[in-house]
């Protein structure tokens, strides 16, 4: 199949499926937000997100990419089942020994992360969605790895349709607190279901000890990996409920969900990226090939960013009550902090084509620490703003870090012309905040200005991506 259609099917196929998924919960949150009392609920819900993804990233440990890698290793259906159960046994029995000390310890933890054991119920109910999403994972991954597209489509359509169905009449009965949380553990056991069904040929309850050790080599040095993520996307709203309050982090989590429609785009890339990576990480042109796409998507990173920039207040004001609005300042932040995560992760597989996955730890360790730091140091002086700043310089210092290694490695090249694209965005953002920030339609023409330059600049590159279509 010719490359560009099976990136391109890829990304539109098991990205729209991902999408689906996200776009029903952003077309819900005004909804949910007018249906809560205050921001606080809102906030309580988001540190019980953290949570979740926080023990989903411990109880996965890096199996389910290490599953991704090995799928493909080998042409035999046998093998692939060996994997395949291996990763599942694997992934289930870390998942059981989370929810069981998450159990235990219920009420000291529930202090910890809601600063009160009055919510250890809660924490049930996070420690119920880490051993169902850990699994769900893994026996959703043949039909991802064999390309069954329409059934990818139907389930992540489904699942958010039964997440809704049961939350909205409890928010409205006034369970504010349970009602997401439950909504989504029955969601995701609803889909689980019907994965094991469709997948049970792959699966069996066993362990093969020799793929698992080579699955290992892969897997293990990620999990540090899956942890900085989790510090890149949820310690800003540990710090905020702790530094400022749990309210505030309730409008940084509205301001998070609006700024992450870029999720989207993420989401759609990231559906289609592993398996074209993996498909073509032998072809000659390879290292020429990833970069192209690195730059290609930078600029639509800069593009949609200084964008959403321009029109982040009015988004704001149309959307939600007067008490969330000044959640728009970290929309912008945010909107870019997604997408800066996926040209990270274009680059960062290199490390994964040649299973050397050690370099990609540390680099975004770093990132991970100007990040904390960051927060430390600006969520007390400028608020809910300081903690996006510091995400947005976090995953600047790692994409900065892992280009300047992998050039280095000869693993990726940059074009000059790129980082002229990069000198522009850099300046409009200077502008945006310290000159334009209310003045929108004179920031709306200077990021279409912007844009323009851009098209110029590429192209060539975009007429040739045309003609072989």
């Amino acid at each position: 199949m010719n490359r560009l259609k099976l990136f391109i099917e890829n990304f539109l196929v098991y990205g729209l499926g991902g999408m689906i998924s996200k776009i029903v919960p952003f077309i819900m949150l005004p909804v949910v937000t007018r249906l809560m009392p205050n921001t606080f609920y809102f906030g309580l819900n988001d540190i019980s997100t953290v949570v979740v993804s926080f023990g989903q990233a411990l109880a996965i440990m890096g199996m389910y990419d290490a599953l991704f890698r090995m799928f493909f290793e080998k042409g035999s259906q046998a093998y692939k089942k060996d994997i395949c159960s291996t990763a599942l046994t694997f992934t289930f029995i870390t998942s059981a020994i989370i929810f069981i000390v998450m159990i235990i310890f219920r009420k000291p933890l529930a202090a910890v992360f809601f600063s009160d054991r009055k919510y250890a119920n809660l924490l049930c109910l996070s420690a119920m969605s880490i051993l169902i999403g850990s699994t769900n994972s893994i026996v959703s991954a043949p039909t991802r790895m064999r390309n069954q597209r329409k059934i990818y489509l139907v389930t992540n359509f489904l699942s958010p349709l039964i997440s809704y169905g049961i939350s909205i009449p409890l928010l409205l009965k006034g369970y504010y607190i349970i009602a997401l949380p439950l909504a989504s553990i029955l969601a995701a056991l609803s889909v689980e279901i019907i994965f094991i069904v469709l997948n049970r040929k792959w699966f069996s309850f066993k362990i093969n000890k020799r793929y698992l050790k080579d699955m290992l080599i892969i897997a293990l040095p990620l999990v540090p990996n899956f942890l900085v993520y989790w510090i890149f996307n949820s310690s800003d709203r540990l710090m905020i409920s702790k530094l400022i309050g749990t309210e505030w982090n309730g409008i940084y989590a509205v301001g998070a969900k609006i700024g992450q429609i870029s999720q989207l785009i993420y989401t759609a890339f990231a559906g289609g990226w592993q398996f074209f990576a993996f498909s073509t990480m032998k072809d000659d042109d390879q290292v020429k090939m990833t970069s192209n796409i690195f730059e290609y998507l930078g600029i639509i990173t800069f593009s949609t960013g200084m964008v959403m920039a321009s029109l982040s207040k009015i988004v704001f004001k149309l959307l939600f009550s007067e008490e969330y609005l000044s959640g728009y300042i970290v929309m912008p932040y945010l909107f870019v902090a997604p997408l800066l995560l996926m040209l990270y992760q274009v680059v960062v597989n290199q490390f994964l084509v040649i299973k050397k996955t050690w370099p990609s730890v540390i680099i975004l360790g770093i990132g991970a620490i100007t990040n904390v730091v960051i927060n430390a140091l600006f969520i007390p002086m400028i608020g809910i703003e300081g903690a996006a700043i510091g995400t947005f310089l976090g995953y600047v210092v790692a994409i900065v870090g892992v280009i300047i290694v992998l050039s280095k490695m000869q693993l990726v090249c940059v074009s000059i012309k790129f980082y002229f694209c990069v000198i522009l965005f850099i300046g409009f953002s200077l502008v945006w905040r310290l000159v334009l920030l209310k003045n929108h339609v004179i920031c709306l023409i200077l990021a279409v200005i912007v844009i323009a330059i851009y098209g110029v600049m590429y192209r060539e590159d975009l007429f040739k991506v045309l003609r072989k279509k």
